[in-house]
């Protein structure tokens, strides 16, 4: 989710990138939560942090504590950000509930996204 803010809030004026050590296709709920805010993800992979390794960047922004510990593995000197988010996909209830936990995440990661560009670009 944050890839898709991130790209619709910079106008694709940035690259942007998601990458992890166990990387997966893109969650239904979060899928869902993006279309509700008008934001098409269905077309975005996460790749994984391999790929990435020789690559530089300016900023490496991780969302989950399970991500930024991975982080020392990637060898960009890139400016590291480090945002605690709850994994959404870890809620338990009906589909409401569920799609509740990744709206409220998407709306965390926004505001985040929003304060960060103040300052970054």
């Amino acid at each position: 989710m944050a890839e898709g803010l991130l790209r619709h809030l910079t106008k694709g004026r940035v690259d942007v990138y998601s990458a992890g050590r166990a990387p997966s296709s893109v969650n239904p709920y979060a899928k869902r939560a993006m279309r509700a805010r008008g934001i098409d993800i269905g077309r975005q992979r996460s790749e994984h942090l391999d790929r990435y390794r020789e690559r530089e960047f300016n900023y490496v922004i991780t969302v989950c504590d399970r991500a930024a510990e991975c982080c020392p593995l990637f060898l960009s000197r890139a400016r590291r950000i480090h945002w605690s988010f709850p994994d959404p996909a870890a809620v338990a209830g009906d589909d409401a509930a569920v799609l509740q936990s990744f709206i409220a995440v998407r709306d965390g990661l926004e505001s985040k996204l929003k304060e960060w560009l103040k300052t970054a670009i």
